[in-house]
């Protein structure tokens, strides 16, 4: 078995998979996992998938828990609390968020792989070619030592929006981009002192944008828009022109890190041809306003996991890996990208009434959690209907 993207979603794929005692090769074309700003909020769906793969008591003495999230409007001061604790189950083990970056949650689950013996590691292996036929998938590699053929009877693409191994099935990545550029950026500064709950999402036509805690220590998650015009030196320069306005009072800070990045809301047409499966961002993406994103990816991971145990073990025919595909996918275009999207919307929504009506209705949500559709709650559509195994 091969897996390709050592990410979160690969790393999950990678580990559920040796865990069943199935011989697992992972390969990723960096030398390092990937550190850059990214996803930071771990919601309960997926703190229950890190439970059942034993990850969640070593998680939570890494993240940040939390129960708070707040939206702010900044034109009219107000600040409209939420908790996530009314979405789940009463007395649900995994009812709050935890806060830390995904490349911390990548580095923990290589670790627990590397402790099996059927698990294999491969940095700097860069995918060039695909073949299949009946029995297996015969993939060119690029590694260290040279050009080599690898052959697996079956392959998982986990390799990011991006994916080789998607433009090597020659699948189409349809969608859209969208058209500001985002910027994410790790800050050291003391928001708590300001009254800011653990996750924010900032309401402005302008000035848009999400702060939320990075972990235990005093590191915070400000993503923000900027024009897409803007080369990459002009992002960096105009840091501190957005801070002015995101930040809640003037005071000394420090950025840990700053990444510019475009945002697509793209899907590809299949996420299964022959013995190939996608996961992760290598099958679709969305924009970040949610935390739809990982969330997704890790549910991906762990239901790629029960389909093929399943038939590598002869407990299910591969109609199980259709079903996958074609659920998997229903999941992001009817669930995903639009909470994602609309998530997006009422963050930078231009129009004023509309702004207003937003703004009454998330009130409303808050104040009558047992109907308010919460980033929590709708975490949960994320699971789709159960794999048939």
């Amino acid at each position: 078995m091969i897996v390709v993207g050592a990410g979160p979603v690969g790393f999950i794929t990678a580990y559920g998979l040796a865990r069943k005692g199935i011989e697992v090769r992972l390969l990723e074309a960096e030398a390092v996992i990937a550190s850059s700003p990214r996803a930071a909020i771990y919601f309960p769906t997926t703190l229950e998938i890190l439970d059942q793969l034993d990850l969640l008591e070593e998680a939570q003495g890494i993240g940040y828990a939390s129960t708070r999230f707040a939206m702010r409007y900044p034109a009219t001061g107000e600040v409209i609390e939420a908790d996530v604790t009314t979405s789940v189950p009463p007395g649900s083990p995994y009812a709050r968020n935890l806060h830390f970056g995904q490349h911390v949650l990548a580095d923990l689950v290589m670790r627990h792989l590397l402790e099996l013996p059927n698990a294999q590691l491969l940095w700097r292996h860069k995918v060039h070619s695909l073949e299949q036929d009946g029995s297996g998938v015969s993939l060119g590699v690029a590694t260290p030592e040279g050009r080599v053929t690898l052959r697996s009877d079956w392959v998982v693409g986990t390799d990011g929006s991006h994916s080789t191994v998607r433009q090597l099935l020659e699948l189409p990545f349809e969608g859209h981009t969208w058209p500001d550029r985002f910027v994410a950026t790790n800050l050291d500064y003391d928001f708590e002192s300001h009254g800011y709950s653990p996750a924010n999402m900032i309401s402005d036509p302008d000035e848009w944008g999400v702060i939320a805690r990075l972990g235990r220590e005093n590191l915070w998650r400000v993503t923000f828009g900027e024009h897409a015009g803007l080369a990459e030196e002009q992002v960096y320069e105009r840091i501190p022109q957005h801070y002015a306005r995101l930040l809640p009072a003037p005071g000394p800070y420090r950025i840990v890190a700053a990444a510019p990045y475009r945002v697509h809301e793209r899907c590809a047409p299949r996420f299964r041809v022959g013995r190939v499966l996608l996961a992760g961002d290598a099958a679709h993406v969305c924009n970040p306003c949610g935390g739809m994103g990982l969330t997704s990816g890790i549910v991906d991971a762990v239901a790629v996991v029960k389909v093929l145990d399943a038939v590598i073990h002869g407990r299910a025919g591969e109609d199980v890996l259709d079903f996958y595909a074609e659920e998997r996918r229903r999941v992001f275009r009817e669930a995903v990208s639009p909470i994602a999207t609309s998530f997006k919307r009422q963050l930078s929504e231009k129009d004023a009434g509309q702004r207003a009506r937003d703004r009454i209705k998330f009130r409303q949500d808050a104040e009558n959690p047992d109907t308010s559709p919460t980033a929590s709650k709708l975490s949960t559509l994320l699971l789709g209907r159960p794999m048939p195994v």
